[in-house]
């Protein structure tokens, strides 16, 4: 190979140029049309994705362009006038091609690593960043002695005293990189989570989680994103302990008008106890009080004597008989609750606080519109009233009504 390089020179350096370039086409062509296109075509045709996504993301025609950059590596000392800096020319492609295809390779790592059947939304992309950016400085300061000639040991020794400038650029950077370790150790955001955060207008399903930022695709279908960092310095809520209890909590009161609270009577009692739900409920109070009269008929003159029911306990019954008896409702496993809260000036809250079985967001939304429109109607068969503020139609059946003599007489 000297001799015919060495005759070729003899020739003169034109036929040298001339053959190497040819030579140099010929590489990049066997690399590209031949070998690349090989790979290319060879992953289609396995049934495995992984080296799809290797192919996507190396992109073997872009680093097919390394075959003839190391051939002119090679034989750039034939030249020896151009010797020096074919040479440079040639590290320094390398140098950023390889480079670049190592990042390339990293994001395929990432992908293949969350397409994985038992991903659990636990990302590593972070981490990923981290070594694209070591990776980045390494060039750079690879690039900076191939110009230089100076040693890299001699450049990293200099950079100590840049070190104040550093950490004021990568300031962000590495305030990001604590944060993403603490929240991949202490697993406190996943890919897939729904989370809550006010102070960015988030609230929907973290899409994304790399070093710098978190995306977040809010339930408009728009995009709030995140600094990694300041995710650890602001509240906000993951929704994801919902999902694995199993159920969503529903907590929501019926506001009860207090004018209509009242003790029920026999009437009242035995009307109720035609209740399915309540029936033996109702039996044995009717009974309690009935007993009560018996014993104490001498001196039972008040219904405020003996024992009492109110319409709004038996409601109250009935509202855990009704939801004891769905099947779409938490009765054991999760807290469960029907109870009375403190009067307002709007009435008396009664409170459901219970879990549904279901965290599919339509299908607790309408669990939960079926079992108050299912209270609302029934509030009425314990005569009981449903609080609402007064409407423009109450005001105008009031002044319909101001002169009737059916009003005045109720007065």
């Amino acid at each position: 190979m000297n001799d015919f390089f060495t005759s070729l020179t003899a020739s003169g350096p034109l036929y040298t140029i001339l053959f190497i370039l040819a030579a140099l086409v010929v590489i990049l062509v066997i690399a590209r049309n031949i070998i690349a296109r090989w790979i290319i075509a060879f992953s289609k045709r396995t049934e495995t994705r992984v080296d799809d996504m290797l192919v996507k993301h190396i992109k073997p025609m872009r680093a097919a362009w390394l075959a003839p950059m190391i051939a002119l590596y090679l034989i750039a000392e034939q030249i020896p006038a151009y010797q020096y800096f074919l040479e440079i020319g040639a590290l320094f492609g390398i140098l950023w091609l390889g480079t670049i295809t190592i990042s390339s390779l990293l994001n395929a790592i990432n992908e293949i690593y969350e397409s994985r059947p038992n991903y659990k939304g636990v990302s590593i992309q972070g981490y990923l960043e981290i070594v694209r950016i070591l990776l980045f400085l390494v060039a750079i300061i690879l690039s900076v002695s191939l110009f230089s000639g100076e040693s890299p040991v001699v450049l990293l020794t200099g950079l100590g005293a840049l070190t104040a400038v550093l950490l004021l650029v990568f300031q962000n950077t590495i305030l990001s990189l604590v944060a993403s370790v603490q929240i991949n150790s202490m697993d406190l955001i996943n890919e897939g989570d729904w989370i809550e955060v006010p102070e960015f207008g988030a609230d929907g399903d973290v899409v994304d989680i790399s070093l710098h930022t978190i995306k977040v695709q809010n339930f408009d279908m728009t995009f709030a994103v995140i600094p990694t960092h300041k995710i650890m310095e602001t509240a906000y809520r993951n929704w994801r302990g919902m999902e694995e209890a199993g159920g969503r909590r529903i907590e929501r009161s019926i506001l009860i008008d207090m004018t209509s609270i009242q003790f029920c009577n026999e009437e009242m009692l035995d009307r109720l106890s035609r209740i399915d739900l309540i029936c033996e409920y109702v039996s044995e109070r009717m009974k309690m009080i009935r007993d009560h009269k018996v014993k104490h008929a001498s001196d039972y003159d008040s219904p405020l004597d003996g024992p009492q029911v109110t319409n709004t306990e038996i409601f109250r019954r009935y509202i855990e008989a009704y939801l004891h008896n769905r099947d779409d409702i938490h009765h054991d496993k999760l807290p469960f609750l029907v109870r009375n809260l403190e009067p307002t000036q709007t009435g008396l809250p009664i409170e459901l606080y219970l879990f549904t079985k279901t965290t599919v967001w339509e299908e607790y939304e309408a669990i939960q519109s079926e079992i108050f429109d299912h209270l609302l109607a029934a509030a009425n068969h314990f005569d009981l009233h449903v609080f609402q503020e007064p409407t423009g139609m109450d005001f105008r059946l009031m002044n319909s009504n101001r002169l009737s003599p059916e009003v005045v007489k109720s007065l």
